[in-house]
């Protein structure tokens, strides 16, 4: 734990020793729309969370800049199958490594990596929870595409598009041999200082 916060301060202030660039510190939370992708799951649907966090957007040039995030991310799906209803919940520490580009005043199109550190998995099901976190894969890896809009008095928005290209099933003797993607759309409002 100690190794990941120091790499993500690294990452989030360790470029405020750039010179000439402009760095807009801010905060974000919104709606996630997560599912869980894969062969033959489709029992799953769209499990409706949260995410939360901070931001650091660095100005290269007029028009590009380089955001990372910190962000937790509750992500999961809902499934119902043979009668029986519930849903995975499965929480991030999500990293993105978003490159901005602004093709009009204050408007973005944004897309880069993102890894995603898992803080808890489990199964909440009518009478019953289980403990997913050892059969879920501790690190997930992606790809975000999304739009943003930034006011001048700091006030943003947008959405985003979590693809997941990990498979995060860590045992396939229980949960079977489909890959399990993390796929989320997101919507956010967020506030630079």
């Amino acid at each position: 734990m100690k190794k990941l916060l120091f790499f993500t301060a690294i990452v989030l202030f360790g470029f405020t020793y750039v010179s000439a660039q402009e760095i807009d510190f801010g905060a974000k939370a919104g709606v996630n729309f997560a599912t869980i992708t894969g062969d033959d799951l489709d029992s799953f649907s769209s499990r409706t969370a949260f995410h939360l966090g901070f931001v650091a957007e660095i100005g290269i040039t007029e028009k590009f800049s380089f955001q990372p995030e910190l962000l937790y991310s509750a992500q999961g799906a809902d499934y119902s199958e043979d009668g029986f209803e519930g849903s995975v919940k499965v929480d991030y520490l999500n990293l993105p490594l978003m490159a901005k580009f602004y093709v009009a005043e204050g408007f973005s199109l944004e897309a880069g990596p993102q890894v995603g550190f898992l803080l808890s998995a489990k199964d909440v099901y009518d009478g019953g929870e289980d403990d997913w976190s050892d059969i879920t894969k501790g690190i997930d890896f992606g790809l975000n595409f999304g739009v943003g809009y930034k006011l001048e008095s700091g006030l943003n928005f947008g959405a985003r598009y979590n693809l997941g290209l990990s498979d995060v099933n860590n045992d396939p003797e229980y949960l079977g041999d489909s890959a399990f993607k993390n796929s989320v759309i997101q919507a956010y409002l967020g506030f630079f200082f």
